[in-house]
């Protein structure tokens, strides 16, 4: 093999380049649509969900490359030693990828899992598919709830091209004028604010038309003494990618305003038209949008892929047509815990507690944390972090209430989190008005811990106060919960809590802390630690000592930790790497990473738990957190990593990692050229309609809970002399 440098595997695009190591991830999840395995409504699910992530992709990454296009960044990489693609070859290349998936992604939903879901009672239909009947009750409702919210828009001299939403459904609308025998184009937004699917009410079952066709087949109200020739829908995507001069800003709260009102007008990305638009018309979207043909992408099926999962469908339907049902459970010590304010606290001095959603409740245990702590006339303090959470949270009444009860209460909010940014400015503003600190996160840095900290008067502890904390993977959001796998550690461990109180002081005053007693921190020092714990394991196996490194992330794009895992690779550790979505290292190359294996588990939950274990001699190292390998997570946001030392919790964490690397249902495995591909027996499988493609690893977690939690339910019930159902069915007692 020809000799190369080391960094020529980290940072060369033709290796791994990172925006097409994204596309790649998103094809896995197109695969789970395209799998006749996979129920059909859930197939229509996961096509909304690759619509959703192109949407976001192109916002951003494209944006960013543009930007970079814009800048002239061209020349100045052109003459790197190290192979690197231009931003215009990416953006060449992203074009040519995208392309050929949304046409799989169209060709899925058209010729598959539409006429499925037709059969199974469940129907989207095209306007010329209505009855009279219906298409008379449509224009009342047309007549009624939308001609007074449209607005016709010429395109003339005299009527400049009007401004688009991102995201938002137009038409162009060719028109013939009688009176001169001229052609006229007219721009009308179809109306964001309205549900796109309506659901044809006489018809059995569920069917829906969209309101784009709804409006294009009553235009003759809005264009009157006109012939309407054709009418085209269009889609068009602006930047995300905003520049942001923190360093200049006097206030955070008002620079996060500015952008998005700078976001809504925003340079444009991307065109999505129907296939059938006039190339004159969509030559002068070009113009008036300032993009390439290349930026142009043509479906013969519905634009805006991710709103095709917005129809209403009440489940009166088939149940096979969906995942079977989860409902999460109480974990044990929860379970355990006494129905009073105080039990759950004296359950957690016990030992760390770990909850594992979704298939534990976030309501029986993070919810329930925050909101006892809330009402607990002992507690005194109560900080958290707050990046992502959901509209009327219950994380934000609970703060509230308590800074309401006379509870000191701090929360840094980040105002910088992409396309929340107007939510979290909401809360925080609720918080600030209910009496609560806010502090609006760090100049120059995203603020991504999951960090609560509730400060208890107690009797018997140092100075009659002890710390409790919660330390998570995911955001406080219940609704994510409910379909991200992510895990949730409860302890009152002192040296975690002098962490945690410093790590406060960091993020809400004048505070610099380099080092802290357990927890590993970005920016300071996690990448230095991670990178001496790889360090460890290359020496441990050159001793001959027990050796191995195992990591679960969503992405891993850092060139340090890649070139440090190449070398481990190299010293003979082995190293399994379960990396949900872009990662930039190649296994199984010779004399470069034959003893790293690299997979990647799609299914119907959204793996995003980070977890890390390192063999230490024999004496494994387990640690979680809300760090991927990335550069940005490692040296541009704040990130906590938190070790993990009850063995019975490390047991837990074994199991989740275990349960990805052995599974032969859902899990992906890198080839050393970078593709991925299912196991043969899963391949095959895959594609056999009612093979079961919701299960694997996820399902073998669904069954351990479940096992778990009848164990569980037999025990109390011997020892409350009660049948083993009784106690099952037992409701999980209030907040």
């Amino acid at each position: 093999m020809r000799e190369v440098p080391p960094e020529f595997y980290t940072t060369a695009d033709p290796v791994m380049n990172v925006e097409l190591g994204w596309l790649a991830f998103n094809w896995r999840v197109l695969a789970m649509a395209i799998s006749p395995a996979t129920p059909v409504f859930e197939r229509l699910r996961f096509i909304a969900i690759a619509g959703r992530n192109l949407d976001e992709f192109m916002m951003k990454r494209v944006g960013g490359l543009k930007r970079q296009e814009a800048a002239g960044i061209d020349h100045l990489r052109r003459d790197r030693s190290i192979p690197l693609f231009t931003p215009d070859q990416q953006l060449e290349y992203i074009a040519e990828a995208t392309k050929e998936m949304v046409d799989a992604q169209t060709a899925c939903l058209v010729r598959d899992v539409l006429p499925c879901l037709r059969d199974r009672g469940v129907s989207l239909l095209s306007y010329p598919e209505l009855t009279d009947a219906e298409k008379s009750g449509l224009r009342k409702i047309f007549l009624d709830q939308l001609e007074p919210m449209l607005t016709p828009l010429a395109i003339d001299p005299g009527h400049p091209f009007p401004y688009i939403s991102n995201l938002t459904i137009s038409l162009a609308v060719v028109l013939h004028d009688p009176m001169d025998g001229s052609s006229r184009l007219a721009i009308l937004n179809v109306p964001s604010s309205m549900k796109r699917w309506v659901r044809l009410t006489a018809r059995e079952g569920h069917a829906f038309v969209a309101l784009e066709q709804i409006i294009a087949a009553n235009l003759d109200c809005l264009f009157g003494g006109m012939i309407i020739e054709s009418t085209h829908a269009f889609r068009v995507t602006r930047n995300a990618d905003i520049d942001r001069h923190e360093e200049e800003a006097d206030d955070l709260l008002e620079m996060i305003t500015d952008e998005m009102r700078q976001r809504k007008f925003a340079p444009f990305v991307r065109i999505e038209c129907e296939a059938n638009m006039p190339q004159a018309i969509i030559d002068t979207l070009v113009e008036e949008c300032n993009l390439l043909p290349r930026d142009v992408y043509t479906t013969h099926g519905p634009l805006a892929m991710g709103d095709i999962d917005g129809v209403d469908v009440d489940f009166g339907m088939d149940e096979s047509l969906t995942f079977p049902q989860w409902t999460s459970l109480t974990g044990t010590r929860f379970k355990s815990a006494k129905k009073t304010t105080a039990g759950l606290f004296d359950e957690i001095r016990k030992g760390d507690v770990l909850a594992h959603h979704p298939y534990e409740s976030f309501y029986t245990s993070t919810q329930r944390f925050v909101a006892r702590a809330a009402r607990d006339p002992q507690v005194a303090a109560i900080k958290a972090t707050l990046y992502r959470t959901n509209n009327d949270s219950p994380i934000i009444s609970a703060l509230s209430t308590a800074a309401e009860n006379g509870k000191q209460v701090a929360v840094l909010v980040e105002l910088k989190a992409r396309f929340d940014e107007a939510r979290n400015v909401g809360f925080a503003q609720k918080l600030e008005a209910a009496g609560v600190n806010v502090a609006y996160g760090l100049v120059g840095l995203k603020t991504h811990c999951k960090a609560t900290l509730v400060v208890r008067r107690e009797e018997d502890a140092p100075g009659g106060l002890r710390t409790y904390c919660h330390l998570g993977t995911g955001n406080y959001n219940p609704s994510t919960a409910a379909i991200y796998t992510d895990l949730s550690l409860f302890t009152c461990d002192p040296a975690l809590g002098k962490d945690v109180q410093d790590l406060f002081k960091y993020l809400t005053g004048y505070h610099r802390q380099d080092s802290y007693l357990k927890l590993l921190v970005a920016p300071q020092k996690m990448q230095r630690t991670f990178l001496k714990c790889i360090d460890r394991e290359i020496a441990n196996a050159k001793q001959g000592l027990p050796s191995g490194v195992v990591v679960k992330v969503n992405g891993l794009t850092s060139p340090a930790m890649v070139e440090r895992l190449y070398e481990a690779s190299q010293a003979g550790v082995k190293v399994d790497l379960i990396v949900r979505g872009t990662c930039i290292l190649r296994p199984g190359v010779p004399g470069v990473s034959e003893n790293i294996r690299v997979v990647s588990t799609i299914g119907r939950f959204l793996e995003h738990h980070r977890l890390f274990r390192f063999e230490n001699a024999g004496q494994p190292q387990f640690y979680m957190g809300s760090a991927d390998w990335m550069t940005r997570n490692l040296l541009r946001r704040v990130e906590v990593v938190t070790p993990v030392e009850d063995r019975v919790l490390q047991q837990e964490l074994q199991l989740i990692m275990d349960s990805c690397l052995k599974d032969m249902k859902q899990t992906w495995e890198m080839r050393p050229d970078g593709r991925y591909e299912l196991p043969q027996a899963q391949a095959a499988e895959m594609w056999e309609a009612g093979a079961g493609a919701g299960e694997g690893a996820q399902q073998e977690m669904c069954a351990h809970y479940r096992r778990r939690d009848k164990k569980y339910a037999k025990r109390q019930a011997k020892k409350a002399g009660m049948p083993r159902r009784w106690v099952q069915d037992r409701a999980p007692g209030g907040l």
